[in-house]
């Protein structure tokens, strides 16, 4: 049976890729439309040739559409997705699902309660590399993990290919950490392994816009690891690279070339130096695992496990940077 998919808002710049994949996909189809900007939304139903919605409702009372796909502006998340879920709606989602634990936790509440399928956009943990490093930390090559770092940049906002709308802080709920820095953040946080204790943030505001362009977090453990996560809208040559430290080893990857390179002392292999590690191909995109889980009843354990620890991680970034203190977990809003 096909899927047939509502898209909830052409907001976020990756709302044409996902209607990409589902045109592209033999189990779905786009089937309707509704945007927040309703001219922005017809001309979007046009080109695809479905209905247009002037009403979120309405599209979602729809018997036509079995699934959406959300992207819609940061803090309408709550809004959209509670609806689709209480409409019987398999939900696919831009990161993050939420901008607090608070939203997060009651929207997993109302997709129980409803019994559909969620699913969200973290692509980077279907790449090849990611892979290959958790399988070397599988293999216990570095030892006791004891730093991560993991940095993502680009000049959306100096050379000025980012949508004005992505600086409004009131929409986006925050700037280069919350949208660019999500990839960083999830990774810091599986290659970590062990739980955060507490988050310390620096923002900066190079371009003077209401969000931040250029920033920093850590990320600190019970056990002593310490994450750093970077992002920023304002570097033009910054290659996305992830160092991770060990007790006995070391691993690197984009500095500045896409391979991963590890030296390690166990089995005595540190004193043959840095070798370079083979990379798998990518696994199948989140989107094609959300349709398996709808097609199979089964659920994205991992993938919405580590979305929620994003909002947390995100949550408590921006409480850090906005208060200049570091945040305990144990204080954000459950």
């Amino acid at each position: 049976m096909t899927i047939r998919i509502g898209k909830i808002s052409y907001w976020h710049v990756h709302a044409w890729e996902y209607t990409q994949y589902a045109q592209e996909h033999p189990g779905t189809e786009m089937a309707a439309v509704w945007d927040e900007i309703p001219s922005r939304g017809k001309e979007a139903a046009e080109k695809l040739g479905v209905p247009f919605f002037e009403s979120l409702d309405d599209m979602l009372a729809n018997g036509n559409i079995d699934a959406v796909i959300v992207d819609a502006p940061t803090n309408r998340h709550h809004e959209v997705i509670v609806k689709a879920a209480r409409a019987g709606k398999h939900i696919f989602t831009e990161k993050v699902v939420a901008a607090t634990l608070h939203e997060v936790n009651d929207i997993l509440a109302e997709i129980e309660k409803a019994g559909v399928t969620l699913t969200v956009s973290l692509p980077r943990l279907n790449d090849g590399y990611t892979l290959a490093i958790r399988d070397i930390l599988d293999r216990n090559q570095l030892g006791k993990v004891t730093l991560v770092r993991v940095r993502l940049s680009h000049n959306g906002a100096t050379a000025g290919w980012l949508p004005a709308h992505f600086f409004n802080g009131e929409q986006t709920q925050g700037g280069a950490m919350i949208d660019l820095g999500c990839h960083p953040m999830y990774l810091t946080r599986l290659f970590l392994g062990e739980p955060i204790v507490d988050v310390a943030a620096q923002y900066g505001y190079v371009t003077g816009k209401d969000v931040e362009d250029n920033a920093v977090t850590t990320l600190s453990t019970a056990s002593g690891a310490v994450g750093v996560v970077e992002a920023g809208f304002v570097n033009a040559y910054s290659p996305f690279s992830i160092e991770i430290h060990g007790t006995e080893g070391t691993l690197l990857y984009g500095t500045p070339n896409d391979t991963l390179l590890l030296r390690t002392k166990v089995d005595g292999q540190g004193e043959s130096g840095w070798k370079e590690q083979p990379i798998p191909p990518k696994r199948e995109n989140a989107f094609s695992q959300w349709v398996g889980h709808i097609q199979n009843g089964t659920t994205a354990e991992e993938n919405v496990g580590l979305a929620v620890e994003l909002t947390r991680l995100m949550e408590a970034s921006n409480l850090s940077a906005r208060e200049r203190r570091a945040v305990r977990l144990e204080e954000l809003r459950k």
